[in-house]
């Protein structure tokens, strides 16, 4: 193998390496996003809210 293909197959091994570590941490260090209990609870039309229970 020759100089200049051992030098593109490492720049391109780093890059790709630093790009999947990159985006890894940042998905592992997101903060998790608040999500609806329920979704007929957020549902705009009101004939599909759920019944109130009885006692």
């Amino acid at each position: 193998m020759n100089t200049s293909a051992l030098i593109v197959m490492l720049s391109t091994i780093i890059l790709v390496s630093s790009m999947m570590i990159y985006f890894f941490t940042r998905v592992l260090t997101a903060p998790p996003r608040p999500e609806p209990d329920s979704y007929l609870a957020n549902d705009d039309e009101p004939g599909r809210e759920p019944a109130p229970v009885k006692k």
